[in-house]
C-alpha cells in the first residue's frame, strides 16, 4: 500500500503534496441507486462511488470565468492565510515544521496553493492528503503515519469551505479519539459559517475549483472506505479518474494562483481573530439550516447542503429536491444555475432562506 501507490501525488507535482490513499478499484454505483442505499441506511456513502459527470463545453466556460474573476481574490487570501501562520510560528504558537493535512479531497488543490506559500515565506512545511469521512471521522492510520514522522502541534488541517460545520464536528470528534487536546487548527477559504480556526474571508463566494472535482484535485476520486477492499491498516482508499484526464487542470490551476499569491505576499498582513463574529456566523447558520429543516419536514439535515461549493457538487453527485438561491442572477451562482436547468431542478429564489449562504440544495428524500 505505502510502496509503489500510484496516487501518491496523482497528477500534482510530486514536491505539491503526498496523498495517504491506497489505490482501489470498485464498480461504479448509479445515482438512483447510490441514493436509495445512503438515504435507506443499508450501506454508507464512503462505500460507494458514481462515475463522475463530465462537465459540458458551457460548464468549463463559467469554470473559466470565474477562474479568471477569482484569482487575484484566491491568491490575496493564500497569501494572509500563509502570513498569519508565519507570524503564529514566529510568536511559538507552532513548531518549527507545519504539516498540512487536506481533506481529500476538496481541501487539496488549497493545500497545495498553501504549502507553497508557507515554503515562499521560509517555513519548514510538509503536505499530505488525508481523508475525513462523515460518521466514519479522520483515516487514523493516516494520521498514525504522520505523528510518527511529524510533531502533531504543527498539524493544520487545510479544506476548501465550511458548510453547516459537519466536518468540523468530525475532525474535533477524531482529534480526540488521536489522544489529542484542544481544538484542531481548521484552516480554509471561505467560511460563511464560522466554524474554521483561520480563514481567507467569511464570504459564500465562488471558488473556482469549488464548482469541479477530479480534474482540478490531483484526478482522484473522494476518498472510499468500503470493507472490501481496504483492511483494518490500511489507509483509506481512492480511484484515478481517469476518464477526466483530458481535461485535467489541476497544475495549472494552482500555478496561475501561487503567482497571484506570490504578487500579494510582500503586502499580506495576518488575519486577527474575532470570537464574537465567528459566534454570531455560527448562530446565523444554524438558524438557517434549521429553518429549512422545519419549513420543508426534512428528517435527516444530511439533506441539506449549504453554500455555493456544497450545493453545486450535491447537484452533480446527488439527486435534488431543489436549490435555494440567493440571487438566481447572481454571476457567482452561474455554475450551479447551469446544471439545474440542464437537469431540471426547481430553484427557488428567497434570499431570507438562503441566510448567510449563496445556494443551498436540498436532497430529494427517498420514499
Amino acid at each position: 500500500m505505502r510502496d509503489g501507490n500510484d496516487l501518491l501525488s496523482g497528477s500534482y507535482d510530486p514536491d505539491d503534496v503526498i496523498f495517504l490513499l491506497k489505490p482501489v478499484k470498485i464498480a461504479a454505483t448509479g445515482i438512483r441507486t447510490k441514493e436509495r442505499l445512503i438515504q435507506t441506511g443499508a450501506a454508507h456513502y464512503s462505500e460507494m462511488i458514481s462515475e463522475e459527470r463530465r462537465p459540458d463545453a458551457r460548464y468549463l466556460e463559467i469554470f473559466e470565468d470565474a477562474f479568471t474573476r477569482g484569482a487575484r481574490r484566491m491568491g490575496t487570501d493564500i497569501a494572509r492565510i500563509a502570513a498569519t501562520i508565519a507570524d503564529r510560528a514566529a510568536q511559538g504558537a507552532f513548531p518549527c515544521e507545519i504539516t498540512l493535512c487536506s481533506l481529500v479531497r476538496a481541501g487539496v488543490p488549497y493545500g497545495v496553493l498553501l504549502h507553497r506559500a508557507l515554503k515562499g515565506l521560509g517555513l519548514d512545511s510538509i503536505h499530505y492528503g488525508v481523508s475525513i469521512i462523515r460518521d466514519r471521522g479522520l483515516d487514523a492510520n493516516a494520521m498514525a503515519h504522520i505523528f510518527a514522522r511529524h510533531d502533531p502541534d504543527g498539524v493544520i488541517f487545510v479544506d476548501g469551505w465550511t458548510g453547516k460545520g459537519a466536518i468540523l464536528r468530525e475532525l474535533r470528534t477524531s482529534w480526540a479519539s488521536l489522544g489529542r487536546s484542544g481544538v484542531p487548527e481548521l484552516v480554509v477559504l471561505a467560511d460563511p459559517g464560522g466554524f474554521a480556526t483561520l480563514s481567507g474571508s467569511h464570504d459564500d463566494w465562488l471558488i473556482p475549483s469549488g464548482i469541479l472535482g477530479a480534474n482540478i484535485s490531483g484526478l482522484i476520486s473522494r476518498s472510499i472506505l468500503n470493507a472490501g477492499v481496504i483492511g483494518p491498516n490500511d489507509f483509506h482508499g481512492a480511484m484515478s479518474v481517469d476518464h477526466l484526464r483530458d481535461m485535467d487542470i489541476s497544475r495549472r490551476f494552482v500555478d496561475v494562483i501561487s503567482r497571484c499569491a506570490a504578487a500579494a505576499q510582500p503586502k499580506a498582513l495576518p488575519i486577527p481573530f474575532d470570537a464574537d463574529h465567528l459566534a454570531q456566523l455560527r448562530a446565523a447558520a444554524t438558524d438557517c439550516v434549521g429553518a429549512i429543516l422545519r419549513a420543508y419536514d426534512v428528517d435527516n439535515p444530511n439533506r441539506i447542503k449549504p453554500g455555493l461549493a456544497e450545493a453545486t457538487r450535491a447537484v452533480l453527485r446527488r439527486r435534488p429536491d431543489r436549490v435555494f438561491l440567493r440571487d438566481v442572477s447572481d454571476p457567482d451562482s452561474a455554475a450551479i444555475v447551469h446544471l439545474c436547468r440542464t437537469d431540471t431542478v426547481p430553484i427557488v429564489e428567497c434570499a431570507r432562506t438562503t441566510g448567510p449562504y449563496r445556494a443551498i440544495t436540498l436532497i430529494k428524500k427517498v420514499s
